[in-house]
């Protein structure tokens, strides 16, 4: 017996009271309905319908083992969706929105290789430091930076975020080089208006070290909401600076400013901030959502990617 096939015919006649229609719907004869339902009833020894002459009515042992033959074959059409969504070639319009400046550096230095990689994909980059309602807007994915809040939108980590104490070698020519995180309270700090408080917490990273939290409140005259400006600010020496390790690659290598405290990891709040896709929540997500995904996941974590 074709077990599957047997309890798709069992549901159809339940539902519809009918073997006849319920043949009619799965386009087999009724009497291989009649059959299945038969073998059914002959496997678990116990009578499935009543059946009279206005049609067939569920028994007790009918209306148990439906309760259950609906999800189980519930599960098996979702694990046959997803399973096939992944044979299916990566198409359609595909809305992307980002951060600006991170998409720039980031998403659209990469984008013609995705989709030389993926000619059946068009895409629609929405370039925006909002937060954009994504179910509304008609967005297909978000990438967001830093903590995520509670949502009921899904979310894959494309990369970690690691944040780097830095400051220009002019600055540090006239002030000096911070030796340990309690020495940034004599500097001029560079920060963001929008942060919780005036604190960055310091965690040691030396290896066989005991980790270490240190908070450090911070001084200084300046304060901007852009990471732009923020550096900006510190290649202009007027500060020490917390900068994401991708917006600062360059500067680093170049020499335009200097790695301080190399030997802590330093966040601003204890939350260990990423890079995340964001996306509505699906039974089955869409090929085009799992590719761009996949493709800038690996892009994100090549070795060295962040330092280049």
């Amino acid at each position: 017996m074709d077990y599957f096939s047997a309890i798709r015919a069992f549901l159809f006649a339940a539902e519809l009271g009918s073997f006849s229609k319920a043949a009619h719907r799965i386009d087999v004869k009724t009497s291989t309905v009649s059959r299945y339902v038969s073998e059914l009833e002959r496997d678990l020894g116990i009578a499935l319908f009543n059946r009279s002459t206005r049609g067939l009515v569920l028994t007790e042992g009918g209306r148990v083992f439906r309760e259950h033959a609906v999800v189980v074959i519930k599960t098996l059409d979702d694990a046959r969706e997803i399973t096939a969504s992944l044979n299916t070639s990566p198409r359609g319009l595909l809305r992307v929105t980002m951060p600006r400046s991170f998409g720039l550096r980031h998403v659209i230095r990469h984008l013609p290789e995705f989709m030389d990689r993926y000619p059946k994909i068009d895409v629609d980059a929405v370039m925006t430091d909002d937060t954009i309602n994504v179910i509304d807007s008609g967005i297909d994915l978000a990438i967001r930076i830093g903590v995520l809040p509670d949502s009921q939108l899904m979310a894959r980590q494309l990369a970690v975020q690691r944040r780097i104490v830095c400051a220009s070698p002019a600055y540090v020519a006239q002030h000096g080089t911070p030796a340990a995180p309690d020495d940034l309270t004599a500097h001029a700090a560079l920060r963001s208006p929008l942060a919780a408080d005036d604190r960055w917490l310091f965690f040691n990273r030396a290896r066989g070290a005991k980790p270490v939290e240190t908070a450090v409140q911070l001084h200084g005259r300046l304060r901007v909401d852009d990471v732009e400006a923020l550096i900006a600010l510190a290649l202009a020496g007027r500060g020490i600076a917390l900068l994401p390790a991708w917006a600062i690659g360059a500067a680093l290598r170049d020499g335009k400013l200097v790695h301080l405290l190399p030997e802590w990891d330093v966040q601003p709040t204890r939350a260990a901030p990423a890079v995340w896709a964001v996306y509505p929540r699906k039974k089955t997500v869409s090929s085009k959502v799992r590719t761009f995904i996949d493709f800038y996941t690996a892009v994100f974590n090549q070795e060295g990617y962040w330092e280049r």
